[in-house]
């Protein structure tokens, strides 16, 4: 066990969180050494050939892997601590660029279509004159319109018409001058407000469930109060979201989907997905992120060794 033994960090500003609890569980239990930053608390020293980042006065090139868990509200700034501890050459278990990319709706859907993943018809535009135009590229109404950067449901509108989808958009444009762009998806009729998360940890599904709205409300994420049942993925839906996750560069995803006609549409890829799953699924998903770091960070030490 001593040969296995690391010091672990886990990035995040809530110690409560259940997903954090979790990690911090599970890492201790395999016997490693596990604290937890608080990311906002951390300062980065940037000097020649000497980058570093301290918490509390304490060094953070101890710690042989980090686990980001940055808060989609601090994304800026956490990537920009990542960034600097991966500088440092420490294991991250998500890189900055990773995370970065997958908040930012219009890059992770330029991103998934390029590696080939199915996805909604989208269109992105700041343009909020040719909005029968827009609308009609993506097949008509209903159409959802989406913020670049919202999160959790949130800058998400369902609208039924095209009277409905100026107003929106209009009401978008006016509140985001400091440039959030706006993409208009197609609404999938078939997949009825009912959204799949998968859990992929490295290069598979550790676990799935699906999500309705509770009402009319057709966003379906947890946070907004869908309710998750278990579900059993096709080998499509796992293919699809493995190849989702990889697209983006992450090697810990919730991927969100949902059925069409056409097969499986990738929505969305979180770089730092609830454990709300484990809860609703009773698979365990701590254990299989703790053992991917284990191996991966200890073949990148072996690796540094020999001079790779």
């Amino acid at each position: 066990m001593e040969e296995k033994h690391m010091r672990i960090a886990i990035l995040s500003n809530g110690p409560g969180n259940y997903s954090t609890k979790r990690l911090k569980e599970v890492a201790i239990e395999r016997g490693h050494t596990v604290k937890i930053i608080k990311y906002r608390d951390c300062y980065a020293s940037i000097e020649q050939n000497k980058p570093s980042v301290s918490y509390k006065g304490e060094d953070l090139m101890q710690f042989d892997a980090i686990i980001p868990r940055i808060a989609s509200n601090m994304t800026r700034y956490g990537t920009a601590i990542v960034r600097q501890l991966e500088m440092q050459g420490v294991y991250t278990l998500s890189s900055s660029i990773a995370i970065n990319r997958s908040r930012d709706k219009l890059r992770s859907m330029q991103l998934l279509a390029k590696a080939g993943v199915g996805i909604p018809k989208t269109i992105f535009s700041r343009n909020s004159t040719d909005i029968d135009d827009l609308i009609d590229k993506v097949g008509g109404t209903p159409v959802i319109i989406k913020l670049a950067r919202g999160t959790h449901g949130n800058g998400v509108v369902l609208a039924e018409t095209k009277k409905a989808a100026k107003s929106v958009l209009q009401a978008f444009y006016l509140t985001n001058e400091d440039g959030t762009n706006v993409l208009l998806q197609e609404f999938v009729k078939e997949s009825a407000g009912v959204d799949i998360r998968a859990f992929v940890v490295g290069s598979r599904v550790v676990a799935s469930m699906k999500r309705q709205s509770l009402d009319d409300d057709f966003r379906s994420n947890l946070h907004k109060g869908g309710e998750g049942v278990p579900i059993k993925l096709t080998d499509e839906e796992r293919k699809m979201a493995v190849k989702a996750a990889k697209a983006m560069g992450l090697n810990v995803a919730g991927v969100d989907m949902m059925r069409s006609d056409r097969g499986p549409l990738i929505l969305e890829v979180n770089a730092s997905p609830g454990f709300g799953i484990e809860k609703v699924t009773g698979r365990d998903v701590a254990t299989p992120i703790i053992e991917y770091v284990e191996l991966n960070a200890k073949r990148r030490v072996k690796k540094d060794k020999v001079g790779a």
